[in-house]
């Protein structure tokens, strides 16, 4: 029996799924994300990204034209026959010429969001307070008593954190067996949120939990002269401290300086993961899983002594909005800064070459030629 050609959009469809989910994505996470994960960006006018997804509509609507075509040129002829009848006219060109103006749409989006970029670094004065994040990442806080484990949960506390502030300066102090500074009091919140998203236990070579040494490092960042808010927040489970934790959160708050205690994990406790490939805990000497607890009673006595507050991630939004609450009542006061000046308009990147595009979708024929006939995007033989 011989085959018959029929007009099926499929691939183009498939296609153009395709390319809306990458449009969508790629727009979501300028959107969320750009300004704080890209230094030196901004965007003139965010309300235009709804051009996005209304783009997005426009596809949809070719879809179901390009189906209802479908369904009348098959009920016309097989694709032989239409071919032979309207031959000037070609189905792919049609659709190369769709997607020219989709594309160019997507650029004319972004032109009218106007990206700009700071063109220098200049220093300049903003009110804030300094705050210094002392972070606990030993072993013991890859357990997953909060979802999916205490590290990945106070990573994502502080990011709350830092998107409510404005204008303060933060630092980042790691620790397990031993203390580093991984972040220098800065305004530069996407260099935070870098150096958070690629912390693990692996940045600290010697476990245990030195959290004494972390208060004391956090102290020795701040400028004893500068008369604004200080604060250290120590982020932790608490457990197998090595050293007086109790003993240097006095010193700080004796210094000026709030000592917050944030306590990562559960009184019940969980398995401490050691195998990423075949899942197993850590186990004691005489072969039981060792259970990883919140010491409660080591946070009490870091805020207690640092005049501060303790906070319990086991309902991880009441303890960050207490943490912000905290924080808004220290005293604010004018920092020295380096900050991106000069932010310059790049809207012309986007916008040349959507206006190219729409002059080749518009001098761009109907008509067919050999090559887009070998594509065969649109038959389909039964």
């Amino acid at each position: 029996m011989e085959k018959t050609k029929t007009y099926s959009p499929g691939k183009f469809i498939a296609f153009a799924l395709v390319m809306e989910i990458i449009f969508l994505g790629v727009a979501f996470l300028l959107f969320q994300f750009g300004e704080r994960w890209i230094t030196g960006l901004r965007f003139d006018n965010k309300q235009y990204f709804i051009l996005i997804p209304i783009g997005t509509l426009i596809t949809f609507a070719y879809f179901f034209y390009t189906r209802w075509k479908a369904k009348a040129i098959n009920k016309f002829a097989d694709l032989e026959l239409f071919n032979a009848v309207v031959e000037p006219y070609s189905i792919s060109k049609h659709s190369i010429k769709f997607w020219l103006f989709r594309v160019a749409l997507f650029l004319l989006a972004f032109a009218c969001i106007n990206p700009k970029i700071g063109s220098r670094l200049a220093e300049g004065k903003t009110k804030g307070m300094d705050i210094v994040f002392c972070l606990d990442v030993s072993n013991s806080m890859l357990a997953e008593d909060l979802t999916p484990n205490r590290l990945s949960k106070a990573k994502r506390m502080i990011e709350k954190v830092l998107d409510e502030l404005n204008g303060d300066r933060i630092g980042l102090v790691v620790f397990a067996g031993e203390a580093f500074v991984q972040l220098p009091l800065t305004t530069d919140y996407g260099a935070a949120r870098l150096f958070l998203s690629s912390l693990s236990p692996d940045v600290v070579p010697t476990q245990g939990t030195a959290i004494g040494s972390a208060i004391d490092l956090a102290f020795q960042s701040f400028d004893p002269e500068s008369p604004v808010g200080k604060a250290i927040i120590v982020i932790t489970d608490g457990e197998n401290h090595e050293d007086d934790a109790g003993f240097a959160a006095k010193y700080a708050n004796d210094n000026g300086i709030k000592v917050f205690g944030v306590g990562m994990g559960t009184i019940a406790g969980a398995p401490i993961p050691v195998n990423k490939g075949k899942k197993d805990f850590k186990r004691d000497n005489s072969g039981e899983i060792v259970v990883s607890k919140l010491n409660a009673a080591l946070i009490e006595e870091i805020a207690d002594k640092g005049n501060g507050l303790a906070i319990y991630a086991s309902n991880s939004q009441q303890a960050t909005k207490a943490l912000i609450e905290e924080l808004q009542q220290m005293e604010k006061g004018e920092l020295d800064t380096v900050v991106y000046q000069d932010y310059e308009d790049r809207f012309q990147w986007f916008l040349l070459p959507s206006v190219l595009l729409l002059l080749i979708d518009a001098l761009l024929g109907s008509r067919k030629n050999k090559w887009l006939n070998r594509l065969n995007l649109f038959s389909h033989e039964k």
